[in-house]
């Protein structure tokens, strides 16, 4: 288990987290019956092109979890986020055979040494393109 990070260990730029978060169509009906989100554009190809999109798309919500975890598991406890917000900018499409794989890279955007917080800004992209705007946590070192 890591030591739960510091605010003097921290600089801006710094990477602290990330990684690549794998989605299939399994990974939407799992998501679909946790959050109660049974919209058919989440599971019915035919569904979601006749309303204009290129497919089954994740939940926007899924996708904006899966940005946060990995730094929840910085932070070391999930009490630390005290603010978390985005913007959905693209959706995520994802393919019945090959899924979507969402990638993530969290790094620190600001520190606020008076309120030992630190504003974590994530980059949140598929397929090279982002999906998340102005995706920012901010994160208590106190």
């Amino acid at each position: 288990m890591n030591a739960a990070p510091t605010l003097h260990s921290l600089s801006v730029g710094d990477v602290v987290a990330g990684g690549s978060f794998p989605l299939t169509r399994d990974s939407l009906v799992r998501y679909a019956g946790a959050s109660g989100d049974f919209n058919p554009i989440h599971y019915r190809d035919d569904v979601a092109v006749s309303v204009g999109l290129p497919g089954v798309l994740a939940h926007g919500m899924l996708t904006m979890g899966l940005a946060v975890q990995s730094v929840v598991d910085w932070a070391g406890d999930p009490a630390r986020i005290v603010d978390y917000q985005v913007r959905f900018t693209r959706p995520v499409p994802v393919d019945a055979e090959t899924g979507a794989l969402v990638t993530v890279v969290a790094k620190v955007g600001a520190i606020d040494t008076d309120a030992a917080i630190a504003r974590i800004d994530l980059t949140v992209t598929f397929n090279e393109q982002t999906v998340l705007g102005k995706a920012q946590a901010r994160v208590s070192l106190a």
